[in-house]
């Protein structure tokens, strides 16, 4: 195989790589992202949203380090079964840039 079709970028990527890229440029898209799923309501949602954006600003283990928790127990934090405290809810957001915010329902 030649140098240059060792070093192309595949010709697609996942949806996955590409949403958690797009958080990682825009951290208004990121906070517009996590508002929409927790005004739904869903505790796995919000957990696999909490996941996605984990992995936009250092990963799990970058968190961790960030904020001073065991990355253990944030993995298992956020997880599908996963219940932040919250004060993790708020460092975890914090590392990330982001902050938890309450508005009028209209």
């Amino acid at each position: 195989m030649s140098k240059t079709k060792a070093s192309r970028k595949p010709a697609s990527r996942s949806h996955e790589d590409s949403t958690v890229e797009s958080f990682r440029r825009d951290r208004k898209y990121a906070a517009a992202y996590l508002d929409v799923v927790l005004a739904d309501g869903d505790q796995q949602e919000l957990m696999l949203a909490l996941r996605r954006l984990s992995e936009a600003f250092g990963g799990v283990p970058g968190l961790a380090q960030q904020t001073g928790l065991n990355a253990t127990t944030l993995y298992r934090t956020l997880s599908g079964n996963g219940n932040p405290e919250l004060r993790t809810l708020r460092a975890l957001l914090d590392a990330m840039g982001l902050r938890l915010s309450i508005a009028p329902v209209s």
